[in-house]
């Protein structure tokens, strides 16, 4: 930027250098005062131009300044922009991370809907020979009293299945609850209503997988009645209706055992 400036100062010296030669070579035609006059005069040039290239160098100094000033708020600036724009794509990083949260969350809730509406629609079950619909409670509650039966608690047992046909009257797992009700009767030697459930059963599918076990189980409670004309008529029944049974084979024993 200092350049132009200097070949300026150059230039003016050498023009002082060739006036003062010139003045120097004709000193002879001038007189002493018009010689003080021209030293005179050639300090004041000197002096002008060297006040020219300090105000040039000034002015260069000043616009390199102002240059270096505009630089530096532009480098500022450029700064704050760079600032800026990360700012903004931390964010968009962060909105997006909370768009993908609350995706997930509304995934979770749905789920969550979802799971809780299967807890209450009915699911399809094969279960004793039988296939059939029953809510999720319904399946429950007679495995409940199925287990209490199972662990030996023959009294709340029949209270349990009692309760189930109460609140299921047209289950797909009644004959299967008639069955170890009775079998629950049994146990506690309350044979005349054991008989009466065994012959329900048999009453609402006389195909059911339980049905020869159930007319076995009315013999039994006969017996047990001392009532062994009635018992020997059912197990003879057993015999004709289910002869393959496992059931027929424990009744042509319990037949010699009778005669």
């Amino acid at each position: 930027m200092k350049k132009p400036v200097v070949r300026k100062i150059h230039w003016s010296v050498l023009s002082i250098l060739f006036s003062l030669f010139a003045t120097s070579a004709g000193a002879s035609l001038f007189e002493d005062d018009d010689a003080r006059k021209a030293i005179l005069d050639l300090r004041q040039r000197i002096e002008t131009v060297r006040l020219d290239s300090e105000q040039s160098a000034s002015r260069v100094s000043e616009e390199g300044g102002s240059l270096r000033r505009s630089l530096l708020d532009l480098q500022n600036q450029i700064e704050t922009l760079r600032s800026e724009l990360a700012r903004l794509r931390g964010s968009n990083e962060q909105l997006s991370r909370d768009v993908a949260d609350i995706q997930r969350q509304q995934k979770d809730i749905t789920q969550g809907v979802d799971e809780r509406f299967r807890q209450f629609e009915p699911v399809k079950i094969t279960f004793d020979g039988r296939e059939f619909t029953a809510e999720p409670a319904e399946k429950r509650d007679y495995e409940t009293a199925l287990a209490l039966f199972k662990k030996g608690d023959f009294a709340v047992a029949q209270t349990s299945f009692l309760n189930f046909f109460k609140r299921y009257p047209k289950s797909g797992f009644g004959p299967s609850a008639l069955f170890w009700l009775g079998n629950a009767q049994y146990v506690t030697r309350d044979y005349k209503e054991a008989i009466i459930n065994f012959r329900a059963l048999i009453a609402i599918d006389s195909e059911h997988l339980r049905a020869p076990e159930a007319v076995l189980s009315i013999a039994n409670c006969q017996i047990e009645l001392k009532d062994n004309r009635g018992a020997r008529k059912t197990l003879e029944d057993l015999l004709k209706t289910y002869p393959r049974s496992e059931a027929a084979v424990a009744a042509k024993e319990r037949l010699v055992r009778l005669k």
